[in-house]
């Protein structure tokens, strides 16, 4: 069993608050033990990315050192990639191929903000005759990164990659139940030239090191991944130190599918969009709305989908592993209570002798499920996909954009005029038509709008995120 303590200044610091076991989800056994932090530790690393942005080696690095530095750590996931698939599959309970491709993107995210780091340009602005009036993006200085347990490796990098991109100096809390992986990538960014104190690591619970850091008086800016009332009370602490703040909160993703969609096409996609991760994704498309003439054809194909889905540990590579924890397969459990007045149209299986201390649920499809039923408002964060028919596309938009999220849509249609109708018309932050999720969307912005949270993550726009432009206006005369 491998004991982690907290990285902080390029060195392993162990917790005064001791250490707690790290479970697989799989089976419930602890594999491995990780330093419970809180503020003295959360002080430390703070401590640590300031001075190594504004006294040390860090900040003298030039962007296009930070992009080669971004480089080398992708080659060095490359280089260790089965190892840190084995580690994610057992930390997050994923299957094996699942954790393989999250994997695969962490490379990809350090990749695109190596490349990415030297070419954010600022703008020149026609002023006044004898002026020369420019902008340059900064970096924020110190950005605190809190990120959630169901893809700690993918969002390890599309966060610290970018900040670091930018120039800031990170400190990065992962969540209690799973965030292994972003320990071992941390370090391994010390083999790859990365300076001491550029990337902090302060494992423990949220509301111990995850609260002190939110209310650091010496933070610069917050990027958040996990619930809306956490993300309430991260943008209260931004708030009250009047710094900036990216929420990613969460959703309530509807797939709109059209009479003349292309059925084969699409359905094995909007059933992959609700079981992957087990259902525990802010993106999953929860929701499969179905233009009435042919809802009971679509269903039907989608039933036979579920039928054939089969859940099991992360190391039998199935559909489906567990989840994550005993919280989560109780909240699944209430949302299959509030569904028994509805109609359960099919349901996938677990595999027999399932370990006893593992988290399983089975995938499950209703309908047709009413608008305002909960099963179609709430984030359910679980394999529980929700079909709703419509009889025209202003009904489908306006079912669509009925609910408080708005994080990410789909769109099926051959029409290529309805395509852009309806994408602009519905209420997310990203759209896809005839697709959905795009192999992680690396180089897409990615965010929401209404309760979903607010700026952008993902492709250049993070970039902009984790820095400010500065106005430099000259009077030569």
């Amino acid at each position: 069993m491998r004991h982690y303590t907290c990285l902080i200044d390029g060195e392993d610091v162990p917790a005064e608050g001791g250490r707690f076991a790290m479970c697989c989800p799989s089976d419930g056994k602890p594999f491995a033990t990780v330093a419970r932090g809180g503020k003295p530790e959360i002080d430390l690393a703070v401590a640590a990315a300031r001075r190594a942005l504004e006294h040390g080696a860090y900040g003298e690095m030039t962007a296009t050192e930070r992009g080669r530095v971004l480089s080398r750590m992708a080659e060095a996931v490359r280089d260790r990639h089965s190892a840190l698939t084995e580690l994610e599959a057992m930390d997050c309970g994923k299957p094996t191929r699942q954790a393989a491709t999250d994997i695969t993107c962490l490379a990809r995210y350090l990749e695109f903000y190596s490349g990415a780091a030297d070419k954010v340009h600022g703008p020149q602005i026609p002023f006044l005759k004898g002026w020369l009036v420019t902008g340059i993006r900064e970096p924020h200085g110190v950005t605190a990164h809190i990120i959630p347990w169901n893809y700690p490796a993918q969002i390890f990098g599309r966060s610290v990659g970018a900040a670091i991109a930018m120039g800031n100096a990170c400190v990065l809390k992962p969540a209690e139940d799973a965030g292994l992986s972003c320990l071992e990538v941390a370090r391994m960014a010390l083999d790859c030239g990365l300076p001491p104190g550029a990337l902090n690591v302060v494992t423990g619970m949220g509301e111990e090191a995850g609260a002190a850091l939110a209310a650091h008086p010496d933070i610069d800016f917050i990027s958040f991944t996990g619930s809306p009332e956490v993300g309430t009370l991260i943008q209260k602490a931004a708030a009250e130190r009047t710094i900036g703040c990216t929420l990613e909160l969460g959703g309530k993703s509807a797939q709109l599918v059209f009479a003349d969609a292309d059925f084969d096409a699409a359905l094995p996609i909007i059933a992959n969009a609700i079981i992957q991760n087990a259902g525990q994704t802010c993106s999953a498309g929860s929701r499969v709305l179905i233009e009435r003439s042919v809802f009971a054809a679509v269903t039907a194909e989608l039933a036979e989908r579920f039928r054939a889905l089969r859940v099991g540990p992360h190391d039998r590579d199935l559909d489906l592993g567990p989840l994550i924890n005993r919280q989560q397969e109780a909240r699944i459990e209430r949302f299959v209570e509030l569904a028994s007045d509805l109609e359960l149209l099919a349901e996938g299986s677990c595999i027999p002798d399932l370990p006893v201390g593992g988290c399983y649920t089975k995938p499950r499809l209703y309908g047709p499920v009413p608008p305002d039923h909960p099963l179609a408002q709430e984030e359910v964060f679980g394999p529980i996909l929700a079909a709703i028919p419509f009889e025209c596309e202003a009904e489908a938009i306006a079912i669509a954009n009925g609910t408080a999220y708005g994080l990410v849509a789909g769109v099926w249609t051959r029409d290529g005029a309805r395509q852009l109708r309806v994408a602009r018309r519905l209420e997310a932050g990203q759209v896809f038509v005839n697709g959905y999720g795009a192999g992680g969307g690396i180089e897409l912005p990615f965010g929401g709008v209404k309760r979903s949270g607010h700026g952008r993550e993902k492709g250049f726009e993070a970039l902009y995120e984790f820095s400010q432009l500065k106005t430099i206006a000259i009077n030569h005369g």
